[in-house]
C-alpha cells in the first residue's frame, strides 16, 4: 500500500488534553491518565497511518491545539512532514463531512478516515478498506458499539453526506449506510473492531495492539 500514490489516509482526531479526551475513560481512571491513552493511541494511529501510505499523502484534522494537549511535543514530531489542518463546522457530523470537502479541494482520489479510537488497527486493514473500493463508491468499518471507526471514498465530495448523520450512538453506522445509499451509493464493508470508549474497551483493545504499541504500554503501565 505504501506504493499507493493515490491513496491519502485522513485522521479526524481530537488533542488530548485532560478532562476534554477521553471523559468516559476518565470518569473510570482519571483525566489524567485518560489524556495519556488518548495521546497513545493517536500516536500509534499516526505511525500505522504513515507506514501504510506514506507521510506526504497523509492528513490531520485536528479540533484543539497540540500546545495544550498531553504529549503534545511528540505528538507534534509524529505529525512532521504531515498536512494538518483545523476541523470546522458545529458537531462532528459536520466537522467530519468538512474534512473530507477539505480534502476533496486539496485534489481528487481515494480517501480512507479514521479516528483516534482505534490504536490496534493495522496496515493491513487500510490497505483492505481501500482495496474495497474496487466494486463500491464507499466501504465502511463498524466498530462494535454500533458506530464505525473507519470509512474509505473513492470520491472525498461523498462525504457531504456525513452532515445529516446523528453520531456517537448506538445506530450511527446503519445510519451513515444508509445516507450513502440513499445518495446512490454502493457501500461495502470493511472488518469490524472495537474502539476505545470506556475501561474495558481500552483492556481488550490493548490485548489487541502490536507489539510496540504506545496505547497498550500506557495502559499496563497504569492498571
Amino acid at each position: 500500500m505504501t506504493g499507493d500514490r493515490d491513496a491519502r489516509v485522513l485522521v479526524v482526531a481530537k488533542a488530548p488534553v485532560a478532562g476534554v479526551a477521553k471523559t468516559r475513560v476518565g470518569a473510570e481512571v482519571g483525566m489524567d491518565l485518560a489524556a495519556e491513552l488518548a495521546a497513545a493511541a493517536l500516536l500509534d494511529t499516526l505511525r500505522t497511518c504513515a507506514a501504510a501510505v506514506g507521510v506526504d499523502r497523509c492528513r490531520v484534522a485536528l479540533a484543539g491545539r497540540l500546545t495544550d494537549a498531553t504529549d503534545g511535543e511528540r505528538l507534534a514530531t509524529a505529525l512532521e512532514g504531515w498536512h494538518a489542518f483545523d476541523q470546522r463546522g458545529d458537531g462532528l457530523a459536520e466537522r467530519l463531512a468538512n474534512a473530507f470537502l477539505d480534502l476533496a479541494a486539496e485534489e481528487d482520489g481515494p480517501v480512507v478516515q479514521i479516528g483516534m479510537d482505534t490504536p490496534q488497527v493495522t496496515e493491513s486493514d487500510l490497505a483492505a478498506l481501500l482495496d474495497g473500493l474496487d466494486g463500491h463508491d464507499a466501504v465502511l468499518a463498524d466498530a462494535e458499539d454500533g458506530g464505525w471507526w473507519a470509512l474509505a471514498l473513492a470520491d472525498p465530495t461523498q462525504g457531504a453526506h456525513l452532515a445529516g448523520v446523528r453520531m456517537s450512538t448506538p445506530g450511527t453506522a446503519a445510519a451513515t449506510r444508509s445516507a450513502f445509499e440513499s445518495a446512490g451509493l454502493r457501500v461495502g464493508t470493511g472488518r469490524m473492531l472495537r474502539d476505545v470508549d470506556v475501561a474495558a474497551d481500552a483492556d481488550a483493545v490493548a490485548a489487541a495492539c502490536a507489539e510496540g504499541s504506545e496505547f497498550a504500554r500506557r495502559w499496563r503501565a497504569g492498571r
